[in-house]
């Protein structure tokens, strides 16, 4: 199995391509189906559930979904055709404008496909052909999805966090043999913690500073993601996410305004540092406990 290792990386890699332009498509309409859902029962609070079917423009009565339309171009809307479609290779061959308008398509697209790829390649390569490998695969991706709509919408959907939540109490509850290393070594009762505690800790940090300041400070889809992290890794890993993540957010957001990037009373999305410490976790998670050795307090 060590010798085909590099192979199945390989295979991996290109599943996390495809995975990829799929993750685009979630990462642009997942925020949009929430908004059309959220002007919906606005409608039907304001003007009555009787009324809302007259009222509703045709842009909200179409069908849109993550399967439906087609994806097309942000700028011409005309549909991109397979040839084009093809993860990586179709913004290269397009050369990162659109067939029809020749509008510039963001160079965001592939690179979230280049790096869901790359992700997956590594994670079967340093934890092999394993369930863990597999589940872990699954977990980065979610968190890539996660991270790229916080950033844009400073949103954090309950559509991939609470099922992300459950899924790691799912995975320890059917008790799946772990080969070493593996990321997810820790037993149902240790996720279960790890969940309370990861969404008990930031939801007293938010209220605290929400009476010290009137202001809030994080949303609460930041304390479903830290408590599906922690549902996956187990408690142990409570400190080194939560340490990691506040301190690359202190430093990021400092030097953001600090170059005039960002402004001081401008809200900072805390989920993709959460991730970031996740994945950190998830890959590296045992050896920064050695290395560290004051993060195993709670180990």
């Amino acid at each position: 199995m060590q010798s085909t290792l590099p192979l199945l990386a390989a295979f991996a890699g290109l599943i996390g391509l495809l995975v990829g332009s799929f993750l685009n498509v979630v990462i642009y309409r997942l925020p949009l189906m929430m908004e059309r859902e959220w002007r919906e029962q606005c409608r039907a609070l304001l003007e009555g559930s009787d009324a809302t079917a007259s009222t509703a423009s045709p842009a909200d009565t179409a069908p849109f979904n993550l399967i439906v339309p087609r994806s097309g171009c942000p700028a011409c809307k005309a549909q991109i055709r397979a040839r084009h479609n093809i993860p990586l290779l179709g913004w290269l061959w397009l050369r990162g404008r659109c067939a029809d308008c020749g509008a510039a398509i963001p160079v965001r697209y592939p690179v979230v496909e280049a790096f869901t790829g790359l992700v997956s390649a590594y994670l079967v390569w340093r934890f092999g052909f394993t369930v863990d490998a597999a589940a872990a695969v699954a977990v980065s991706w979610a968190l890539i999805a996660l991270t790229v709509i916080d950033l844009d919408h400073q949103l954090l959907p309950d559509t991939i966090t609470v099922p992300l939540l459950w899924g790691g109490l799912l995975f320890h509850l059917l008790a799946i043999p772990h080969a070493a290393p593996g990321p997810f070594a820790v037993s149902l009762a240790d996720g279960v913690i790890g969940a309370i505690a990861g969404y008990l800790s930031l939801w007293l940090v938010y209220h605290g500073f929400r009476l010290a300041t009137g202001k809030e400070g994080m949303g609460y889809g930041d304390f479903k993601l830290f408590a599906a992290l922690l549902a996956w890794l187990g408690y142990q890993m409570f400190l080194p996410i939560l340490l990691l993540s506040a301190l690359t957010g202190a430093v990021t957001g400092i030097a953001l305004i600090a170059l005039g990037r960002h402004g001081r009373q401008e809200p900072i999305p805390f989920g993709p540092y959460l991730a970031a410490a996740g994945f950190v976790a998830m890959a590296w998670g045992e050896p920064l406990l050695t290395a560290v050795p004051f993060l195993q307090v709670f180990g």
